[in-house]
């Protein structure tokens, strides 16, 4: 079909555009909110509260923690990605032993709260979560603030993404952890 000057669109090229102009602007609102637990599998959903006991640090990004119930389960950190300690192809990466370690100091015997965003699971089973310390402080976005970390957004889980970069930016400014110079 050949448009003449001053012919409109035809309005089946115009539905696609207003769809995606839809999906744009629901995904970029701030009325979008999250609840808690946003579509929950049975194992999660059961927990009463969504606390947990720590038990044991596996690296800087995840540990194991146990619920009310006796579950425990492996949690990983959402939005962040600290460097391998024990990674069988990558070894151990530059910093990694002190994120762990920092880790271990900071949650080592304390009990969490978990904030899940909107995929609960990662494909190795781990329970994704923002996890908060019994001061209020958020672990994730601590270990980006103080350089333990880098920001690693894996959509869905989108939530704190704008406020992590904020932090690694701020990091890397002030040259700490990863970022010393």
């Amino acid at each position: 079909m050949r448009l003449r000057r001053g012919r409109r669109l035809p309005i089946r090229m115009l539905i696609p555009l207003v769809i995606l102009a839809g999906f744009y602007l629901y995904y970029k609102s701030p009325l979008r909110q999250v609840k808690f637990p946003p579509t929950v599998p049975p194992q999660v959903a059961s927990h009463d509260q969504p606390h947990c006991n720590v038990l044991r640090i596996v690296d800087g990004d995840t540990f194991v923690c146990r619920f009310p119930d006796g579950k425990e389960e492996k949690i990983r950190l959402i939005g962040v990605n600290t460097p391998e300690t024990s990674h069988q192809k990558k070894g151990v990466e530059y910093y990694g032993k002190k994120a762990k370690e920092f880790t271990k100091n900071t949650l080592s015997g304390k009990r969490v709260k978990l904030e899940l965003d909107m995929q609960p699971r990662d494909r190795y089973g781990r329970l994704l979560a923002y996890v908060y310390l019994e001061d209020g402080t958020m672990l994730n976005a601590l270990l980006v603030q103080e350089g333990y970390a880098q920001v690693m957004t894996v959509p869905p889980n989108v939530k704190y993404h704008d406020m992590f970069l904020k932090l690694q930016r701020g990091a890397r400014e002030n040259n700490r952890g990863l970022w010393k110079q």
